[in-house]
């Protein structure tokens, strides 16, 4: 019976294909069809006029300038830049709109022109923001004496923030610092907080140090060359791994930035 089944095993075994007659019964594997040809998005400047023109149909005989800022007029353009406008109107239009234009935003912000003109004395982003505009449609030179006021409104510099003022900036910082303090337990909320605190003690060091606001793709640059111990703090704050270190860091931060200024007086 042994013999039998090595005869068996030996028949089954040369039964079997070899690798050739495998590879001979595969089919040929087809070439990939040619891809069309990818389209070109529009450029950051086609895309610019696209979008004035939207603006010119919309906004007609109102119409009295139309002025880019942000990232357009600070050569600093990217594929992923957006595309900012100040359009100024006849009547009243305080609001804001955004559209696309291919793959690009654009972020147009409209202003009666006499009330822009009149909030450059008070507001602390116009004028940084206005001086450096470029000018895309302007009807008699009203977008043109617009930025040359701005030009002379930032040379004056920003307005003085009063004590009261100085005081509050403090109270509300410490404020959200108290509220991540309270929510330890629940750390994404507390992360969420702290982001919140950072940016308002952002805003607090221009306005206590008589600066005005960058944009904010520089402001960590500007004030690590303005208050290099800050910003070194700064750093520390946003790089730190754990919640209770990026607490640490942001007292540190905060005590720093509000040294000389007082906390509200105690009635109690």
């Amino acid at each position: 019976m042994e013999p039998q089944l090595a005869d068996s095993s030996s028949q089954r075994s040369t039964a079997l294909p070899s690798s050739e007659e495998l590879n001979a019964e595969l089919l040929d594997i087809p070439e990939p069809p040619d891809m069309p040809p990818a389209v070109t998005p529009p450029g950051y400047d086609d895309a610019l006029a696209v979008a004035v023109k939207y603006v010119r149909a919309k906004r007609g005989g109102d119409l009295v300038g139309v002025i880019l800022v942000g990232s357009g007029v600070r050569r600093a353009v990217t594929a992923h830049s957006d595309i900012d406008l100040i359009v100024l109107v006849k009547g009243p239009a305080d609001g804001q709109e955004m559209i696309r234009v291919a793959d690009r935003l654009v972020d147009i912000r409209y202003g009666e022109h006499k009330t822009v003109a009149e909030d450059l004395d008070y507001s602390p982003r116009l004028a940084p923001m206005l001086r450096k505009g470029r000018i895309l449609y302007d009807y008699e030179e009203i977008a043109a004496q617009l930025i040359a006021k701005a030009a002379q409104r930032f040379r004056q510099g920003p307005p003085a923030a009063s004590l009261h003022e100085r005081i509050r900036l403090k109270a509300d910082c410490l404020h959200w610092l108290g509220k991540v303090d309270d929510l330890r337990e629940k750390p994404s909320t507390a992360q969420y907080l702290l982001h919140i605190f950072f940016q308002e003690c952002l805003t607090a060091f221009f306005r206590t140090r008589g600066l005005w606001l960058t944009a904010p793709v520089d402001t960590l640059r500007f004030l690590a060359s303005r208050d290099p111990a800050l910003g070194d703090l700064a750093s520390q704050f946003l790089s730190a791994a754990t919640l209770h270190e990026r607490l640490t860091y942001g007292r540190r931060f905060a005590d720093a930035l509000f040294r000389d200024i007082p906390l509200p007086p105690r009635v109690d």
